[in-house]
C-alpha cells in the first residue's frame, strides 16, 4: 500500500492532522468511469472528505483518474486483497454488477461490507444510484443502513482452478467451447443421479445470482434468504428440461461428455478452460458476503424498479 501524490499544497503536517481526525476508512474499487461520470466521482470524494472519511483507491483505477480528480489529503492506494485489512470499514464499488463481482474477489472472506453505487446500467447488486451519493455517505457515518448477508457458491475440483478464489457470489457455470457442439452434463445431488443435460451449458446460481445470467436463461427469481441453488440448463436440447430449485445444503457434482476435449468453467465473470476429465462439485461457501443496503431499499422494490413490474407501457 502506497501514498499517491495528493497535489500541490498538500503538506505532511496537513496529512497527519487530517488522519488524526479520521472517523472511518473506506476502499474504493472501479474498473473505469466515463468522462461524464467524473463529476460524480469528485462529488463522492468531496463528501468523504467532508465527513472525515479517508479513502483508499485501487491502484489501476487511481492511475486512470489521477489527472482529472482532486484527492483528499491522506488518500492512499491498494493493489490486492491482502491490502484490505481490519482498518477498512467499507469497500465502495463504483460501476455495475460486474464491477461489484470483481470487488467480491478482493474482499474474499474478510467480511468487509460492500457498498455498491451504480455507475452501470441495470444494477441489481449495485443498487444505489449516483444521485444518492450524499445520502449513502451520510448513512455510512450515521450507521443508518442494513447489511444483507449473501450466500456464495464454492467450487471443489481435483485440480487447482481459479487460484485462491474458488468461489462466487452469483453462479458457477459450465459451457461448451465456442466451436464445439453441445455437451452432456451428468449431474448429481449428494452422489445421487439427478439428470443428464444435453445443452450448451449448465448454470448453478445462488439466490443472489438468480437475477443475473440464470434469469436471462429463463430461470426463476429466488429471494436472497431462501437458502437454495437454481440449476438451470443453457439452451437445452430436450424441451421438457426446466430449471430446478434445490436446497443449498446439497453438494452438486458433474461429469462432462463431449466431442471436444475441453470445456469452460465460470465463476461469476471469471473463466477457465478445463479438461473434460476433471472432477467438479459445488457447494455452499462457508462464509457469506456483506452487502450494504440503504434502509429505504429492499429486494421487492429492486425487482419492481429494475424489471418494471406493475408498469403498463400502454399508458
Amino acid at each position: 500500500m502506497t501514498d499517491p501524490d495528493t497535489g500541490p499544497g498538500a503538506s505532511l503536517c496537513e496529512d497527519l492532522f487530517t488522519t488524526k481526525r479520521i472517523k472511518m476508512k473506506v476502499a474504493i474499487y472501479s474498473r473505469i468511469i466515463d468522462e461524464d461520470e467524473q463529476t460524480q466521482m469528485q462529488h463522492l470524494l468531496d463528501e468523504l472528505k467532508g465527513k472525515k472519511i479517508l479513502p483508499m483507491i485501487h491502484h489501476s483505477f487511481y492511475e486512470k483518474i489521477q489527472s482529472t480528480i482532486q484527492f483528499p489529503p491522506g488518500t492512499s492506494v491498494f493493489d490486492k486483497s491482502e491490502d484490505l485489512d481490519e482498518t477498512i470499514d467499507f469497500v465502495i464499488s463504483l460501476g455495475g454488477d460486474g464491477t461489484l463481482l470483481d470487488t467480491v474477489s478482493l474482499v474474499r472472506d474478510k467480511n468487509i461490507p460492500i457498498l455498491g453505487i451504480n455507475f452501470g446500467r441495470l444494477g441489481f447488486l449495485a443498487g444505489i444510484g449516483k444521485e444518492d451519493l450524499t445520502t449513502a455517505v451520510t448513512s455510512l457515518v450515521n450507521r443508518t443502513f442494513v447489511v444483507d448477508k449473501r450466500s456464495m457458491i464454492h467450487l471443489d475440483a481435483n485440480k487447482p482452478l481459479f487460484n485462491d478464489v474458488p468461489y462466487g457470489l452469483n453462479e458457477f457455470a459450465i459451457h461448451k467451447t465456442d466451436t464445439s457442439p453441445m455437451i452432456k452434463i451428468h449431474t448429481y445431488l449428494n452422489g445421487e443421479f439427478l439428470n443428464t443435460y444435453w445443452a450448451d451449458g449448465l448454470i448453478v446460481a445462488t439466490p443472489t445470482g438468480s437475477t443475473g445470467y440464470s434469469l436471462s436463461c429463463g430461470g426463476p427469481v429466488v429471494f436472497p434468504e431462501s437458502g437454495s441453488f437454481v440449476i438451470n440448463p443453457v439452451a437445452p436440447h430436450n424441451l421438457n428440461v426446466r430449471p430446478i430449485v434445490v436446497p443449498d445444503d446439497n453438494i452438486i457434482s458433474f461429469e462432462i461428455e463431449g466431442r471436444s476435449d475441453h470445456f469452460i468453467c465460470a465463476l461469476d465473470s471469471r473463466k477457465e478452460l478445463v479438461d473434460k476429465n476433471v472432477q467438479l462439485a459445488v457447494r455452499k461457501e462457508e462464509f457469506t458476503l456483506s452487502l450494504v443496503r440503504l434502509n429505504e431499499n429492499n429486494f421487492l422494490q429492486t425487482l419492481r424498479n429494475k424489471l418494471s413490474w406493475g408498469l403498463d407501457t400502454r399508458n
